[in-house]
């Protein structure tokens, strides 16, 4: 992006110092006649060249031209570049046509177009040219493992030794019929040791080329997301459910990827940022009404003013938890005694008339306003604004595999459960919203959940 960042700048200045300053620059070369330089407009410009510039990036970013994906070809890559600066090109020829620019020149905004295609598609194709080179003769080379040595099995391996440029080294197969070598990769031993051989060959990546045997393969890509590794499948298992598909090709062969999406790279940075301005505004904003709050606490009844628990955080992190207290004294000692009044279906616990809830505690659940002090955890990193609420440690260990997806973001002060529904929800509901938005997390998502948030807690639906 950096590399981009100062291309783009030349392509965009160069060409408009050139059209005013041409014969500057030639009397300069042939005589050495030393000139001022010509400006004109150059706020207009200079305003037209940043709104041009961030919309390319912002497009680039969308388009994924900030990943390494090393199975792209040359051709592909240079259409998505000339789709991307279409997009781009067309709001700032709006732009300029809008606030009626009239210094800006036509010729000028045709060379600035085409030298942008040329200079970002040519230095993107030296770059990948480069790369594939060095990828080729074993540089940052990843381990593959491929499930069956069959037929499809064996051409897979082949597709590999044909596309060095992809940096994939097969390691050798599995298969629950065949031993010793085919084509010159070691069968490296039954389905059954997946784990073990992907742990002892530091595999990268796996390639299943069974995918009849659908329980079996079912049972591997399990086992690849526990141990955190991407698997992929030649096509013919279209039913089984993952968080993302992706489809693409290895040479010849077609391959559907199963695979964590998750939240990586400008997301995560996005969405910290967001947490960390709103949790800090929040904080110095509603100061007034949370020292009401404590001070209500305090008068009517005996202990703390907060309520400190550990909860679970992101890959299963333990930390403080921080709630306003709204039950009685010693509350978490009448637990087991209240146990067989349990009202929902997993291992939470939850009573829609709790004993140990206080007067005040009560009207602070309805409101959801005990949550407060959780913005001191969202400004700390604990939390996010948005994101499933974090479970206990002894919730946690109750868990089937599928639901600790869970943990791999980080929990939040609202979710989407607690907008469609919230304590009136079964569990199991509760899961399949948080794995829904995990799944399909955008900026936008975030700001519609805690605008219903919002009124959500003012009308105190399905609080408790």
């Amino acid at each position: 992006m950096l590399i981009d960042v100062i291309l783009i700048i030349g392509c965009l200045y160069i060409p408009y110092l050139l059209k005013y300053n041409h014969g500057v620059f030639c009397r300069l070369f042939q005589t050495g006649s030393k000139e001022a330089i010509f400006l004109p407009e150059l706020g207009y410009h200079s305003l037209v060249f940043l709104f041009w510039g961030v919309l390319i990036l912002l497009v680039f970013k969308i388009y994924g031209l900030y990943t390494t994906d090393r199975t792209i070809a040359y051709l592909d890559e240079a259409v998505l570049i000339a789709k991307a600066l279409i997009l781009a090109i067309l709001p700032a020829a709006g732009a300029v046509f809008f606030f009626q620019v009239k210094i800006f020149s036509r010729e000028v905004f045709i060379i600035q177009a085409v030298s942008l295609f040329i200079i970002l598609a040519g230095w993107r194709t030296l770059k990948r040219y480069l790369v594939r080179r060095r990828v080729a003769r074993g540089f940052n080379n990843q381990h593959v493992l491929i499930i069956g040595a069959g037929k499809v099995g064996r051409a897979l391996a082949r597709e590999i030794a044909r596309n060095r440029y992809l940096g994939l080294e097969v390691v050798g197969f599995l298969d629950d019929q065949l031993t010793g070598e085919v084509d010159g990769h070691q069968i490296l031993g039954p389905c059954g040791d997946f784990e073990e051989v992907v742990r002892r060959e530091f595999v990268d990546d796996i390639l299943i080329s069974i995918p009849s045997e659908r329980r079996l393969v079912a049972r591997l890509i399990l086992s690849a997301r526990k141990l955190e590794k991407s698997i992929r499948v030649v096509p013919d298992l279209l039913s089984l459910g993952m968080e993302g598909i992706r489809a693409g090709h290895l040479g010849m062969i077609p391959l559907l990827e199963y695979y964590n999406k998750g939240l990586h790279g400008a997301d995560l940075l996005l969405k910290r940022a967001f947490d960390i301005v709103v949790s800090a505004l929040s904080l110095i904003v509603l100061t007034p009404l949370m020292l009401g709050i404590a001070l209500s606490i305090k008068m009517d009844s005996p202990g703390p003013i907060f309520y400190i628990s550990k909860r679970n955080g992101k890959k299963g992190k333990i930390f403080n938890f921080y709630k306003y207290r709204t039950m009685v004294k010693d509350a978490d000692k009448m637990l087991e005694m209240l146990r067989h009044l349990d009202e929902t279906d997993g291992p939470i616990f939850k009573v829609k008339n709790d004993p140990r809830i206080s007067r005040v505690g009560r009207f602070l659940r309805r409101y959801s306003l005990d949550e407060l002090p959780q913005l001191w955890n969202v400004l700390k990193g604990d939390m996010s604004l948005v994101g499933p609420r974090p479970p206990t440690p002894n919730e946690v260990e109750q868990y089937a595999n599928w639901q600790l997806k869970r943990l791999e973001i980080r929990p939040g002060l609202t979710c989407l459960w607690q907008v469609r529904g919230r304590s009136n929800l079964s569990f199991r509901e509760w899961m399949k919203l948080d794995l829904f938005y995990i799944e399909n997390w955008s900026f936008w998502l975030d700001i519609k959940i805690i605008l219903r948030t919002i009124w959500v807690v003012i009308r105190g639906e399905g609080a408790f």
